[in-house]
């Protein structure tokens, strides 16, 4: 049908008020409240980007003997309710001789005198998780923390070896001993918090069990000793633990404090002179159900020695193997190279079948 068109005119423009002057019956009123409104305000930063240190009584210290061995329920509720308040507690009577100790940390003083020019092949990085903490050419060479993790790797075996060929493998040999006692005790003590055996957990750390060796600053005065520790928080809130673990063992004789990192709180105490510090980790964390609080700790020294070296073995659960059954498709199945040797091997076979076959019957 054809369209019908529409008669629609636009009304005409309201009037205006001749003159300069605004539509706006108040002027002074509008003009007060652009000015208000268009003011950027004063920001009034805090002058501490750190949570507040809090100092406390120190952790309880707990007999392991009697933990472990006598299955004392007293001393797990301790345990028990040290980790869920702080993550953190002291073991005493743990069977470590501190020979040991005193000698695997003097050799670990040594790792740090090898030349930062040497120390690139064995530089941590995403796919070297063990080895010397980054090093940059800028940085002053003068006596400050530095760091290197160790593990029981064979690709860190052989390029520390060709880098510190003479000292390495009595370093290493050391490590190994401490490592496997550590492991002894941290295994008896996941059985006794999680009440679960060893043979139970699942789970692990692919990267299995390190230990991070920390040389201490040289310079003792305040200020270094605070800018050390304002390192140290900036780097828990910013990365927090590179290593996922159960439990954290420190071996830190001599030091001055030992500081407790969470996301919520910074402890501080004294430790007992010989204790083996208990931190717990991420996966004790889940492995208890949100029970326990995963923390960070970190040894403090400030004692006048020659080499200042605290280490932090961060141990996880064994990885829980699983049996193969005969009648399993994973134990039918055969790999492309056994298939490869066959395909050679069948054909000769039947050649020498068929020579025999003719020889006999000629």
């Amino acid at each position: 049908m054809p369209e019908i068109p529409v008669d629609f005119r636009a009304p005409p423009p309201s009037p205006v008020a001749s003159g300069r002057r605004s539509t706006v019956t108040n002027d002074d009123v509008l003009t007060e409240f652009l000015e208000a409104s268009l003011r950027v305000p004063d920001l009034v930063l805090p002058d501490k980007i750190f949570p507040k240190q809090n100092h406390l009584d120190a952790p309880p210290e707990v007999d392991f003997v009697s933990l472990c061995f006598h299955r004392d329920d007293a001393l797990r509720d301790v345990v028990s309710d040290s980790l869920a308040r702080i993550g953190c507690f002291q073991l005493l009577n743990h069977g470590i001789p501190s020979q040991l100790v005193d000698s695997a940390a003097a050799d670990a003083a040594r790792v740090f005198q090898v030349p930062h020019a040497k120390r690139a092949a064995a530089t941590r990085s995403p796919e070297k998780p063990w080895g010397f903490e980054e090093y940059h050419a800028g940085e002053e060479e003068e006596e400050g923390s530095e760091e290197f993790v160790w593990c029981n790797e064979e690709e860190l075996k052989s390029k520390m070896e060709g880098i510190w060929p003479i000292g390495y493998p009595n370093f290493s040999e050391k490590m190994e001993k401490l490592m496997s006692r550590i492991e002894m005790v941290g295994m008896k003590m996941l059985g006794v918090i999680l009440k679960k055996k060893s043979a139970e957990f699942e789970g692990g750390n692919e990267k299995g069990n390190v230990c991070c060796i920390y040389k201490h600053g040289g310079d003792n005065t305040k200020d270094a000793w605070a800018n050390s520790l304002k390192y140290d928080v900036i780097r828990m809130l910013i990365r927090g633990t590179d290593y996922s673990h159960s439990l954290c063992f420190h071996l830190c004789n001599g030091s001055s404090q030992f500081h407790v990192y969470s996301k919520k709180s910074w402890l501080s105490f004294f430790p007992h002179p010989g204790a083996l510090i208990v931190t717990a980790g991420d996966q004790i964390q889940m492995l208890s159900g949100g029970e326990y609080k995963s923390v960070i700790g970190r040894a403090i020294l400030k004692a006048e020695k020659e080499e200042k070296i605290s280490m932090a073995f961060l141990c996880c659960p064994q990885k829980k193997k699983k049996k193969k059954n005969f009648g399993s498709s994973e134990s039918r199945s055969v790999s492309l190279s056994q298939q490869a040797i066959l395909a050679l091997i069948l054909p000769l076979v039947y050649n020498v079948i068929i020579f025999v076959f003719k020889k006999f019957n000629s």
